[in-house]
């Protein structure tokens, strides 16, 4: 079995180990999740376990959402997605999930929408280092530079990196390590940063790095 959730960011802050050392962690808020539906191979072709979290309001809901959750007496939710399973699992529709599954995992997989910084130019984007300050470059420090050559072929060549739309994109990190489980508060502690803003939507699977 494949563990994962859905959840949100908390934030960011800092723990102290036992034996004194300071970790910075990322405070996620894990499940509860509703098991809207099981994916299995005979019917979907797959195995999957559609998970949905955080109520949305039945008004905010359409009807096939509403539809949908009722199948397994649920409210619609705001965030669902699915994770995929290596085969059947014992988990059942209707079931909820909670962060108790990430007991036993020492290393998980975020995947969350990084935040969207607008159209950015390519020392923003792409971290160049622009021309210099000196005397005879006028009003040029934030500049691309030449793009290409100009007589032959007489165009810009594919994946040079210019300016333009910067973030709000899918990114996973990888292999974080699990640092501590809060079961009364529904909270998982991972080592490290996750994408997204406080409060963003985020999905924790179990790492298939080794």
């Amino acid at each position: 079995m494949r563990v994962g959730l859905l959840g949100r960011k908390v934030g960011m802050t800092q723990i102290y180990q036992e034996n004194g050392t300071v970790v910075p962690v990322t405070v996620l808020e894990c499940g509860p999740c509703t098991v809207l539906q099981v994916r299995t191979e005979d019917r979907d072709g797959y195995h999957a376990w559609q998970l949905g979290f955080d109520d949305k309001r039945r008004k905010r809901a359409t009807q096939a959402e509403r539809g949908h959750a009722r199948k397994v007496n649920a409210e619609p939710k705001r965030y669902v997605r699915e994770v995929r399973q290596d085969g059947p699992t014992e988990i059942t529709e209707g079931q909820k999930l909670t962060v108790d599954l990430f007991q036993e995992v020492g290393r998980v997989d975020v995947t969350g929408t990084s935040k969207g910084r607008g159209y950015a130019g390519v020392i923003k984007r792409h971290g160049f280092r622009g021309l210099r300050a000196s005397h005879g470059v006028k009003r040029m420090h934030r500049h691309p530079g030449s793009s290409g050559p100009s007589a032959d072929p007489s165009r810009t060549l594919k994946g040079v990196r210019k300016p333009g739309h910067f973030g709000h994109d899918q990114v996973t990190v990888r292999n974080l390590q699990v640092v501590r489980v809060d079961l009364a508060n529904n909270l998982l502690l991972v080592r490290g940063a996750v994408p997204g803003p406080n409060g963003g939507y985020l999905t924790v699977r179990q790492t298939n790095k080794v």
